[in-house]
């Protein structure tokens, strides 16, 4: 028998308690609590032992879960909390400093527009981009932009894996921009949901990546009908924490190739996923596209962990363990979206200059609208369409000085009002708080807005403007 003098008393590193509270429950004298003071480097309150009770038994070794946690002697501890940025301390590397490798400008000749469903064109564009890595996992109404890179990517020295699910295909690139490479998927609507994850790390450790979501109706998995029920999700829903990225869209299969090629610019500009936010219809649409004069032949920029001697000291990481450290990063991330602000505003204005009504839609729903203004103008009744073609940022700034002249504002959306909810939100931050009256032409569950519906309400706001004569 052992007697319990010789039997070893438990050990606690504080740093490793999760307070679970396995150990009290096993511990038979009762000699185990929980403390009242809070860890300052995990956050958690660590428990307290009182070692003149305890008897040695060691049930409350064998109930603990952290294998660091409580032990049975503090024998020789190999290992420190530390940020990971911090694991190597001051790196003594001979690896000499990594210099930028610009991208390339390559020219291309000539050549006669080309028709293209929405998809294939963003797949184009993607190409075109130098884009050479593809990770994805099929879903309709988006697939057939995977499927054209499936078949183009191993006969231009690319790469295409088709990821066993979203949350892996997301981690995928996550590696690859991590490497400086570009990359993208296309996806739907419930499967960008599944990203949002990866998504906020990719943020975090400021990597790149192009996301081409091509919503559909929702929630769940509702069906494969155009819809725009992601909008908030792009803008105010990607991930956890302080997460935004621009947020492009695109309202043709020519903006579906050429925004595409604008996002590889900005994600590798800023460090950042950026998406790109289209609709089942315009997705499968097809439409006439001209190809550009040029393509990019992609460089190598000096952050990335290549896998070189040059890259060795580089390191990518969204963990930042103490706070004051993770709120500093964060005050970065605002300068950056501030940037995005700044610089990175587009929208498109269709006879804006002298209307009294002013369309606000985006996607397939502003192809609607452009229609009606047709008619309606011919009727004599001015109306404009704004288009936002950046969501996140919203462009308020074109927006703003249209808001002081016009009578009303009709939305119009394919969805429960989200993209509203971005102009009202987007304003208000941009201190505009008097705005005209709004209305609202909306449908769901992939059914679009159409054209006669849209004159419609318009006719039906300008009608008492005109002493009721329709």
């Amino acid at each position: 028998m052992i007697s319990e003098k010789s039997r070893p008393k438990p050990f606690l590193l504080p740093q490793t308690c999760k307070a679970c509270g396995r150990c009290i429950s096993a511990c038979p004298k009762h000699c185990i609590e929980l403390g009242t003071e809070i860890n300052p480097l995990t956050g958690q309150t660590p428990i307290v032992i009182n070692y003149d009770q305890c008897n040695g038994c060691g049930l409350c070794i064998a109930a603990c879960p952290e294998p660091h946690g409580l032990m049975a002697e503090p024998g020789e501890i190999d290992f420190e909390l530390v940020d990971p940025a911090h694991l190597f301390g001051h790196r003594t590397s001979d690896a000499p400093e990594p210099v930028a490798l610009p991208d390339q400008r390559v020219a291309l000749p000539r050549v006669e527009p080309m028709i293209l469903k929405g998809n294939h064109a963003s797949a184009v564009g993607a190409l075109l981009a130098g884009c050479r890595h593809f990770f994805g996992y099929p879903i309709t109404p988006s697939t057939e932009g995977a499927e054209l890179l499936a078949k183009l990517l191993p006969k231009l020295d690319g790469v295409f894996v088709q990821a066993v699910s979203e949350v892996a295909t997301v981690n995928m690139m996550y590696g690859c921009g991590g490497a400086g490479q570009r990359c993208m998927t296309f996806t739907s609507s419930p499967g960008f949901s599944l990203m949002l994850e990866g998504i906020s790390y990719m943020i975090g450790a400021e990597l790149p990546g192009v996301f081409f979501n091509v919503m559909r109706g929702g929630p769940g998995l509702g069906n494969i009908g155009p819809e725009q029920a992601d909008i908030k999700l792009c803008c105010r829903g990607l991930g956890h924490g302080n997460s935004h990225a621009p947020v492009l869209a695109p309202a043709t299969p020519q903006e579906m190739l050429d925004l595409t090629m604008v996002a590889f610019d900005m994600a590798f500009k800023y460090r950042s996923p950026v998406i790109l936010a289209s609709d089942g219809y315009l997705g499968q649409m097809t439409g006439r596209v001209t190809l550009p004069d040029f393509m990019i032949r992609p460089g190598l920029p000096e952050w990335a962990v290549f896998g070189d001697r040059m890259h060795r000291r580089n390191l990518h990481t969204s963990i930042l363990l103490i706070e004051p450290d993770l709120e500093k990063h964060n005050q970065h991330l605002n300068a950056k979206y501030a940037q995005m602000f700044r610089e990175e505003q587009r929208s498109d204005a269709f006879l804006c200059d002298d209307a009294e009504w002013l369309i606000i839609a985006c996607n397939t729903p502003a192809r609607m609208a452009k229609g009606a203004i047709s008619e309606l103008r011919e009727q004599g009744i001015r109306v404009g369409l704004f288009r936002p073609i950046s969501l996140f940022p919203f462009p308020v700034d074109a927006l703003r000085p249209l808001l002081g002249r016009v009578r009303g504002v009709i939305m119009v959306e394919a969805g429960p009002g989200q993209l509203e909810d971005e102009v009202r939100l987007s304003l208000s931050h941009a201190g505009v708080t008097q705005l005209p009256p709004i209305t609202r032409v909306r449908h769901g569950g992939g059914v679009l807005p159409q054209q006669h519906e849209i004159v419609e309400a318009v006719r039906a706001l300008a009608r008492p403007a005109k002493g009721g004569v329709a």
